[in-house]
């Protein structure tokens, strides 16, 4: 099996709140351990994320060491960088063996071409945001940032990640899915057989055109109203609640 998560937001809101969400992904990553071939997160994991040469956020402990009990079990992970969580330096690299990616990326999972991207930076007209995360992805940015002591460094990471929040809340979207229409032309147009993403937090499965042309398009929907789970066995994707996925 293949698994695609995204928009957990671990960090967000209550504490309370956001340690149920890490509980709930934990008890997730344990039970797909002996079933997944590969784990994409799909962006936004976490609400907010800095590591330095030598400190990463505790508060997200339990979380790193399901990781790494996952992929020592011999599950790959990829990791497509989301808005909120940048700031990776190379923590996921080198001491849990994830590839983190910057871009979106294209992968051929048995005879199926995916396309998976977190979904942020697809609107039309939309450079006030694009050049926003030139700058904030920057290495210049990030390493003048690592010169910042890290209870400061994180706790304006988390700032950040608030802004981001409000920008992308009353800039995005108007009455037009962009995300949608982004992957209808990726399947009708360039040939992809799926396309995955995250990031509007609308859970969506879709079919768009016929014949040879024929694909879907999945959003992964948030964790923060309903966790969700993109499944693929090989022939099909769906969209499964977590908690079904626990109990079996």
């Amino acid at each position: 099996m293949v698994y695609f998560i995204s928009d957990v937001h671990l960090g967000y809101g209550e504490r309370d709140d956001s340690r149920r969400r890490e509980r709930l992904l934990v008890e997730f990553l344990d039970t797909v351990a002996p079933t997944a071939e590969t784990l994409f997160i799909v962006g936004d994991l976490f609400d907010y994320w800095f590591d330095y040469r030598s400190v990463v956020p505790r508060e997200f402990f339990r979380t790193l060491a399901a990781l790494d009990r996952l992929r020592s079990s011999g599950t790959r992970i990829e990791y497509v960088v989301g808005n909120h969580d940048f700031g990776h330096r190379d923590f996921f690299d080198r001491e849990l063996g994830i590839t983190v990616l910057w871009n979106d990326i294209e992968r051929t999972i048995g005879d199926k071409r995916f396309y998976i991207a977190h979904g942020d930076g697809k609107v039309a007209g939309d450079w006030g945001y694009l050049v926003l995360r030139a700058i904030l992805r920057s290495r210049l940015a990030n390493a003048l940032y690592r010169w910042i002591h890290p209870d400061i460094g994180i706790a304006l990471a988390s700032a950040s990640s608030h802004t981001s929040r409000r920008y992308t809340d009353s800039r995005e979207y108007g009455s037009t899915d962009s995300l949608a229409e982004f992957a209808r032309r990726k399947i009708c147009d360039e040939g992809f057989d799926v396309v995955v993403m995250g990031h509007r937090h609308q859970a969506a499965v879709m079919e768009f055109g016929d014949g040879d042309r024929c694909g879907t398009y999945v959003n992964l929907g948030d964790w923060l109203s309903q966790p969700l789970v993109g499944c693929f066995d090989g022939e099909r994707i769906t969209l499964e609640r977590v908690e079904s996925l626990i109990r079996r």
